[in-house]
């Protein structure tokens, strides 16, 4: 047996397998760009989200009735809360969660018609998107994680935009410094 046929009975298998494994995917389900995995034992941080302290009321006889999928006093809020440490009202949060102040910027912005769909359009356009710009084999093998380079395309060149707008005469404030490449 000469070396050159050894090795393609041995990469025949080999390519076989692999394409086999790549073949397991199913287009059904959504690609998945980021490869993000706790493979460790230890608790994951950004999973554990602290509640509210729990609090007796003075009298038990005046507790609402429990409403299934209604919040709960314990439940975090994070908008409010955002809004209260930067100053604002919590209370002045309409139900959607914007400020009664910016109830004219939102009128201006939906001049021309809203979508009520738009969340599921783009829902389902950037599963479309993601699909054809799924990784290839050898990147879900290596289990990297493809989510940049799906979406190198749409990125927006920082430097580009800021020169654009300042030859408009837009005033921009500054911007982090261009990114040296070494030659």
């Amino acid at each position: 047996m000469t070396r050159g046929s050894a090795f393609r009975s041995v990469s025949l298998p080999l390519l076989a397998a692999l394409a086999a494994l790549a073949a397991c995917s199913s287009s059904d389900e959504a690609p998945d760009l980021m490869r993000f995995r706790n493979n460790t034992s230890a608790p994951d941080e950004f999973v554990v989200v602290p509640t509210k302290p729990l609090q007796t009321p003075d009298n038990t006889a005046v507790l609402p009735v429990p409403t299934p999928g209604s919040s709960n006093r314990a439940d975090q809020t994070p908008v409010a809360d955002a809004v209260a440490a930067l100053g604002g009202s919590p209370s002045a949060l309409n139900r959607s969660g914007i400020p009664a102040s910016d109830s004219a910027l939102l009128a201006y912005a939906g001049r021309d018609g809203t979508d009520p769909g738009i969340r599921d359009t783009l829902a389902e356009e950037d599963l479309a998107w993601r699909r054809r710009n799924n990784m290839r084999p050898l990147e879900r093998i290596a289990n990297t994680n493809g989510y940049y380079d799906a979406y190198r395309q749409m990125q927006l060149d920082q430097q580009a935009e800021l020169e654009r707008l300042r030859a408009r005469g837009v005033i921009v404030p500054s911007a982090p410094p261009a990114v040296l490449k070494p030659e």
